[in-house]
C-alpha cells in the first residue's frame, strides 16, 4: 500500500511539471570579445538547424517543464570553475548563466555545457584551442546564457540579430561575447529533427560556441550526409542528417559556406 501511494505521488508531481529539469550526459568523455560579427541560426531574415548520433545521454523526461515566455532578464551563474580541456593552443575561458526563474539549475546546465565542450569531438578536437569554464567573477572570452524566448530575443536583437521565425522568438544566437541558447528550443527541440533532444542540445551549444570561436555558417555538403555543426539545423536539414559535432572520426567536418 505504501509503495502504491508513493508511486501515485510521483506521477502527480511529474504531471504538474514543476521543479527543476535535470539531465545527465555521459558521453566521451583573460578576456576580450571575439571579433567575429553577430550570428544566429536565423535565415537571411531570421534562423537554422541539425545534429548527430546520441552519446549515451539519458532520455529526456516525457513530461516537459513549463516556463515563462519572457523572464526577468536577470541571471544566476554556475558556481566554481572547471578543468582546462584540450591538448594545446589558445585558451578560451567561458562563463555559464541561466535566467532566474526557469526550470533548469545553473549547475545542471553548466554540467551539460562542460560535457559537450569537453568532448574530443567538439571544438577542442583539432588540438588548436583549449576551453575552460570559469566563475562569474573571472575574466572570460564569452558567456553562455540559457534564456527564455523573450529574453533571448532582447539579447539577440540588441546585438543586431533577429531570431524570430513566424513571429516567435525561435532560434538561438551569438552576439559579441554572448552565446544565447533559447530555453524553448532547449526544452522542446524542433519538429522532425531526426535525433534525440540531447543531440539537439549539444548541436545548439556547439553551433553558437562555434560562432564565438570565429566560425561562420555552412550548408549541407550532399544529401544523405551528416550536417555540418555550423549548418543552421534549427531551420532546415537540407537533406543532411543531424550532427552535433565539429569533429567526426577525428577530422574537422565542414560543409560549403552559406546560409539556409
Amino acid at each position: 500500500m505504501t509503495l502504491l501511494v508513493l508511486g501515485l505521488i510521483t506521477v502527480l508531481v511529474a504531471a504538474a511539471g514543476y521543479g527543476y529539469f535535470a539531465f545527465d550526459l555521459r558521453g566521451h568523455n583573460g578576456a576580450t570579445d571575439p571579433t567575429t560579427p553577430p550570428t544566429s541560426e536565423a535565415p537571411a531574415t531570421n534562423a537554422p538547424a541539425t545534429s548527430a548520433p546520441p552519446t549515451g545521454a539519458r532520455p529526456s523526461p516525457s513530461v516537459k517543464p513549463t516556463f515563462a515566455q519572457h523572464g526577468p532578464g536577470t541571471f544566476a551563474y554556475a558556481p566554481g570553475s572547471g578543468p582546462v580541456v584540450g591538448t594545446g593552443g589558445t585558451l578560451y575561458r567561458y562563463r555559464v548563466a541561466v535566467e532566474k526563474g526557469v526550470p533548469v539549475k545553473p549547475a545542471d546546465f553548466a554540467a551539460l555545457v562542460d560535457a559537450t565542450l569537453g568532448d574530443e569531438r567538439s571544438w577542442i578536437g583539432g588540438g588548436t584551442l583549449r576551453l575552460q569554464r570559469v566563475a562569474s567573477s573571472a575574466g572570460s572570452n564569452f558567456t553562455i546564457y540559457l534564456a527564455t524566448p523573450g529574453t533571448t530575443g532582447d539579447l539577440c536583437l540588441a546585438g543586431g540579430v533577429d531570431v524570430r521565425i513566424g513571429g516567435k522568438w525561435y532560434t538561438s544566437c551569438r552576439v559579441g561575447s554572448k552565446v544565447v541558447i533559447n530555453l524553448d528550443r532547449f526544452i522542446n527541440g524542433i519538429p522532425k529533427y531526426g535525433a534525440s533532444l540531447d543531440v539537439y542540445r549539444q548541436y545548439a551549444i556547439n553551433h553558437e560556441v562555434g560562432h564565438a570561436l570565429g566560425h561562420g555558417h555552412e550548408v549541407c555538403p550532399s544529401k544523405g550526409k551528416l550536417a555540418p555543426v555550423m549548418q543552421q539545423q534549427t531551420i532546415a536539414m537540407l537533406g543532411c542528417k543531424p550532427n552535433q559535432w565539429p569533429y567526426v572520426n577525428g577530422k574537422r567536418y565542414a560543409g560549403p559556406a552559406g546560409r539556409v
